[in-house]
Formats: structure tokens, sequence, C-alpha cells
């Protein structure tokens, strides 16, 4: 490289390598303009569900459920997400001279993960009061999943060219072009075009996060139940943010010394240390239903198969008969090829009763996976 070359690099303060920063942020499809920022966030989304999914199916829980529950999850946690954006930073829709209806344009980015999660919970958990479900099992199986979403949706911010960190000349520092009009963006500096790509680093934390929590909800099952692997979920992601957060320089509040999300790292990082330990406590205390009420599929009744009759193998579910199909089965434990098959988990959050554990008899059920 020339000398005048290498001159007006470091005059622009632009690294000899650099990731360079997308032209365009949205595709125009007839009168409709999709947001690549919307689809990282599409894409999160489908890829949580889908190993939300296989996770909950390997507990014995029905296909299906968690994709009930995204609908809900996700609208509320867009809801809140962007509240929290808002509020947080009303200085950029309310005041002289701004445009509040901008708030509403979520494409254009803007979505505090502190907002989104606790009130996509609350989606979640309506669907799961509704139907009897555990959300200590919920919890459980969707842990790893979120820090997954959170990796690829990540990668909105770049498309966007936004939330990037301080200047620096590293070789991946990301660059960053001024807006079509002709302007800074928000935390630009006049001359400096490279800057740390801080939603590199927070989609590779959260990569790496969603496959420790893997690892530990698999070594460490029993002692991670009751919503506690879920609590490392947020403080892994805390920890994470709140190292990020020192290195971003678009307009925050600060307090005392510190961003807003730094403060809010601290808290909900305390908070969750405290459920962790409150909830190690009591194990024994949580609900363990993967199925709904009365769709306890895996407690079935069936004829006795060395019979040659009209009714050979057919299937009498728990809940559409009476209890003398139990008692008669009963009186008949006896006969060859009667079979009484437990439920992987009650519907409900109470244990086993003593009739329950009697008619198990032997076979207890198999363990989840």
């Amino acid at each position: 490289m020339s000398s005048t070359a290498s001159e007006g690099a470091a005059e622009y303060g632009r690294a000899l390598a650099a990731i360079p920063s997308p032209q365009v942020n949205s595709i125009p499809i007839g009168p409709l303009e999709i947001h690549f920022y919307a689809l990282c966030i599409l894409a999160g989304v489908i890829a949580a569900v889908y190993w939300s999914e296989r996770r909950w199916k390997a507990m014995g829980g029905e296909p299906g459920t968690i994709m009930d529950m995204a609908v809900w999850a996700v609208i509320l946690g867009l809801v809140g997400g962007r509240l929290y954006h808002v509020i947080s930073d009303a200085q950029l829709y309310f005041g002289p001279g701004k445009e509040p209806i901008r708030a509403l344009f979520i494409w254009e980015g803007g979505l505090g993960i502190w907002g989104a999660i606790p009130l996509g919970a609350v989606g979640v958990w309506l669907v799961a009061r509704k139907r009897g479900l555990s959300m200590s099992k919920l919890a459980f199986a969707i842990a790893p999943t979120i820090p997954l979403a959170q990796a690829i949706g990540r990668w909105g911010n770049y498309f966007n060219q936004e939330l990037f960190g301080r200047p620096t000349d590293l070789p991946w520092a990301v660059e960053i072009n001024l807006t079509p009009e002709g302007y800074l963006r928000a935390g630009m500096e006049p001359g400096v075009t490279t800057y740390h790509p801080t939603f590199l680093y927070e989609s590779l934390w959260c990569l790496g996060l969603a496959i420790l929590l893997a690892y530990l909800g698999r070594r460490f099952e029993g002692s991670l139940q009751g919503g506690r692997l879920f609590a490392l979920y947020v403080m892994g992601y805390c920890v994470g943010r709140f190292w990020i957060e020192y290195l971003r320089v678009d307009p925050a509040n600060d307090f005392f010394g510190l961003r807003l999300n730094n403060w809010t790292s601290i808290a909900v990082f305390a908070g969750a240390l405290a459920y962790f330990v409150w909830a190690g406590r009591r194990l024994d205390r949580f609900s363990t239903a993967v199925l709904p009420h009365g769709h306890d599929a895996g407690t079935q009744v069936f004829g006795p198969t060395g019979a040659k009759t009209e009714e050979e193998g057919t299937v009498y579910s728990a809940v559409d008969t009476d209890d003398s199909v139990f008692d008669q089965g009963s009186d008949v434990s006896d006969e060859a090829g009667t079979e009484y098959h437990p439920s992987p988990e009650r519907s409900s959050s109470e244990g086993p009763t003593e009739d329950d554990a009697k008619g198990a008899g032997d076979d207890s059920g198999s363990r989840p996976e």
C-alpha cells in the first residue's frame, strides 16, 4: 500500500482490514418494504421455536405446544421490547424537533431485551396456566434457545449500522457509513469510520451461552429444574451485556458514571441469582406436568392380546372411560396381555396419589430423555 493511501486510512480512522457494512437494509417488494432487521428477528424466533419444540418433545410434551405459546410470547415480547426501548430512550422520540410517531417504527431498530423477555414470559405463562403445564419444565426447555434467537437477531443491528462501539482500528472493526442523507449516525465521530462491532460480540456471546446452557441442562438436569437453568441464562447474558455496554457509543442515559443498561444488568443479575438460590431449596415443590389437563396420553388400558374378539387391540383412554374400567382391569390383572401404561408426567401440580402408585405397579414409566 502506498504511503498516501496509508495516510488517508489513518486520517479517517479506517482499519486496513474491516468488516464492510451493507449498503442496503431492506428489499422493496411491490408496495412493501422488507427490512433485514425484521428478517433477522424472525429467523431467530423460528430457530428458537424449532429447538424448543424438540427439547419439549424429548421431555414428554406434546408437539405443537411451544408453537402455540410462541404466538403470544412473540407478540407480547415485541411490545415489551419496544416499550422498554422507547421509555429508556425517550429523548429519541419526544421533545422539540422529534417525531413521536417514529416510536412505532419497530423496523428501524430498537428492542430492549429487558422488556421483551418479561412480557414474553407472561405470554408463555398465560398459555401454560390455561393448559395446566409446568412453567418449570417449560423454562428448562426454552432456556438455551433464547440466547440462540438473540445471537441471530443481533445481526439486524449490523444491517441498520447501529449500536456499534468505540472507534478502533482492529482487523475485525466494522465500517460505518454516513446516512443516505450524508449525516453522522448516532455515536459516530467526524472523520472516523471503523468501530467495535458490538453486535458481533453480543452475537458470539449469546451463541456460546446457548451451547453452554444446553450442555449444563443435559449434565445437571435434576438440579437445574425449577427455572434454575433459565436463571443461569439470565445471569450469563447480564455478564456479557454489562461488558458490551462499556464499548457502545450510541446515546444512552447515564447514572453515576454507568449507562442505564449497565445498572439494569446488575439489578437483573442479582434478581436471577437470588431466584437460583431460592429455587434450589424447593426443587421438589415445582410442578412437573408436561401434558395439558385431560391429556394423559400415556394412561391407557389395552384389551387382552391373546383373545380373538372383535375388540382385539382396542385402546381405552383413561379420560374417556369411567372408573369401572380400571376396576375391571384390576380384577383381571393376571390375564395375559393386559397392560397398564402410566402417564410420563401428571397434568397437575400435585404429586402422584396412592392409587396411582398402586396402579402403576412395577412399570413406573421411562425417564424422559
